[in-house]
């Protein structure tokens, strides 16, 4: 973001939804209005700085009576992060029982983030 630029959000952190002006000054000063809560003012200087998104995906299933199982980060992972684990999740193949919050994948490179199933899956019994 150049010099003396605003850049304008609509905050996340809550079910508000405020409309955020984010405001860089030269020197590096960040400027958040528009926030009617703190975590506004978070969200806005985290999302100039260094933005982080909490990812829902599915991944193979087998042995269960679904074909994907949903899957997300229990954290907000690195924005530049995110192509790589969606790759990563890609290849990951999960077989059946799961239970909802069994983690699939544990501190995605090193962020602290995990990857957790979103719902428990039993195995597949056949039909007969």
């Amino acid at each position: 973001m150049s010099p003396d630029a605003v850049r304008e959000l609509v905050c996340i952190a809550c079910p508000v939804g405020c409309r955020l002006s984010v405001r860089s000054k030269d020197g590096g000063q960040i400027r958040v209005s528009g926030n009617q809560c703190e975590k506004g003012e978070v969200y806005g200087r985290e999302e100039l700085l260094a933005p982080k998104r909490v990812v829902t995906l599915t991944v193979a299933l087998s042995g269960g009576p679904l074909a994907r199982l949903p899957a997300k980060t229990l954290k907000p992972l690195p924005r530049e992060r995110i192509a790589a684990l969606l790759e990563e999740a890609s290849r990951l193949r999960v077989s059946a029982p799961v239970a909802r919050g069994q983690v699939l994948l544990a501190d995605f490179q090193g962020t602290g983030v995990d990857l957790v199933a979103t719902r428990t899956v039993t195995r597949f019994q056949g039909a007969g």
